[in-house]
C-alpha cells in the first residue's frame, strides 16, 4: 500500500481532474445527453491508464534532471522511494489499459489510438530541443475529449476538433504559467520553455492571448452544438477563472504559480463540465 501511495503522489493522479471533465464533455456531447454507463467506464478507464502512462514515463525520462533540479528532487524515482523497473511495469500496464479500452469502445478508437501514444510519449522529450514542448502537452490533453466523442460516436466531427482546440490552448497556456518557475533551472540545464527562451514576461503575455483563445472555440462548440444560456454560464465562469489566474501570477510575482496551476484550472474544467452537463439534460 505504501508503495502505491508513492506512485500514486509521483503521477499526481489527482490531476487527473484536469483532463477527465473534459473527456467526460466530449461523450455527454457526442450523446447529446447521457452516455451509456458502459461508454463511460470505458472512457474512465482509457483516460486513467493514458495519463497515468504519460506521467509515469514522464518520470522516468526526467529522472536525471528532476534530481538535478531542487523542486524536484524529492520526486518519488530521484528520492529512491521507487525504482526504475517499478515504474517501468506501471507504465506498460497503463498502456495496456488504454489499448483495451479503446478496443472496448470501437474500432476507430483503437485505430487512433496510437496516435495519442505518440504525443504522450513526445511530450517528455519536447522540452530537449523545442520551446513548443506546452504545445505538444496540450495536445496529448486535447485528444481527450476528441478520442471520447469517438468513442461514443465511431466518427469524426466539427465539435470534438474545436472542443480539443480549446483544450489544447487552454493547457498550453497554464503550463506556461507553470514553467516560469523554473526558467533559471531551464537556462542552466539547456532545456526549452517558452518562458527560459523569451522571458517569464514574454512568456505570461503569450498565456493570456492563448487563455483569449480558448474561451472562443469553447463558445464555437456551443454554436456548433447549439448550446444554451447554461453552457454559455459555464464558459462566462471559465473567463473568470482564467482572468483570475492572471491577475494573481506577474513576472514580479511567481509565489501563486500553484493556485493558479492547480486550484484555479481543475475548478475551470469542472465547472464547463457541469454547466455544459445540465444545458444538455435541462435544456436540450
Amino acid at each position: 500500500m505504501h508503495k502505491l501511495k508513492v506512485f500514486l503522489e509521483m503521477i499526481k493522479f489527482e490531476h487527473t481532474l484536469f483532463a477527465l471533465p473534459f473527456a467526460y464533455l466530449g461523450a455527454f456531447l457526442a450523446s447529446g445527453g447521457i452516455p451509456s454507463g458502459l461508454k463511460l467506464l470505458w472512457i474512465t478507464l482509457a483516460m486513467v491508464g493514458a495519463r497515468t502512462a504519460a506521467m509515469s514515463l514522464n518520470r522516468l525520462i526526467d529522472r536525471h534532471i528532476d534530481a538535478r533540479n531542487p523542486r524536484t528532487a524529492q520526486r518519488a524515482i530521484p528520492a529512491g522511494q521507487l525504482n526504475v523497473a517499478e515504474v517501468y511495469s506501471y507504465t506498460v500496464l497503463s498502456f495496456l489499459l488504454l489499448g483495451y479500452s479503446a478496443y472496448k469502445l470501437n474500432l476507430l478508437a483503437l485505430w487512433l489510438m496510437p496516435i495519442a501514444v505518440f504525443f504522450l510519449v513526445l511530450y517528455s522529450y519536447t522540452k530537449r530541443f523545442t520551446w513548443a514542448c506546452h504545445f505538444v502537452l496540450g495536445i496529448s490533453l486535447g485528444l481527450a475529449p476528441a478520442g471520447a466523442w469517438i468513442g461514443v460516436t465511431g466518427h469524426w466531427a466539427l465539435t470534438p476538433i474545436l472542443l480539443g482546440l480549446g483544450v489544447v490552448t487552454w493547457v498550453a497556456g497554464f503550463d506556461i504559467v507553470y514553467a516560469c518557475q523554473d526558467v533559471d533551472f531551464d537556462r542552466k540545464e539547456g532545456l526549452n520553455s517558452i518562458p527560459a527562451i523569451f522571458g517569464v514576461q514574454r512568456g505570461l503575455e503569450i498565456s493570456a492571448f492563448l487563455h483569449v483563445l480558448a474561451p472562443l472555440l469553447f463558445i464555437a462548440v456551443g454554436v456548433v452544438m447549439s448550446m444554451s444560456w447554461l453552457y454559455y454560464l459555464g464558459v462566462g465562469i471559465a473567463v473568470f477563472l482564467l482572468f483570475r489566474q492572471h491577475r494573481i501570477v506577474s513576472a514580479s510575482d511567481l509565489s501563486k504559480v500553484g493556485v493558479a496551476f492547480f486550484n484555479l484550472n481543475g475548478y475551470l474544467s469542472v465547472m464547463l463540465f457541469v454547466f455544459s452537463v445540465l444545458d444538455l439534460i435541462i435544456l436540450h
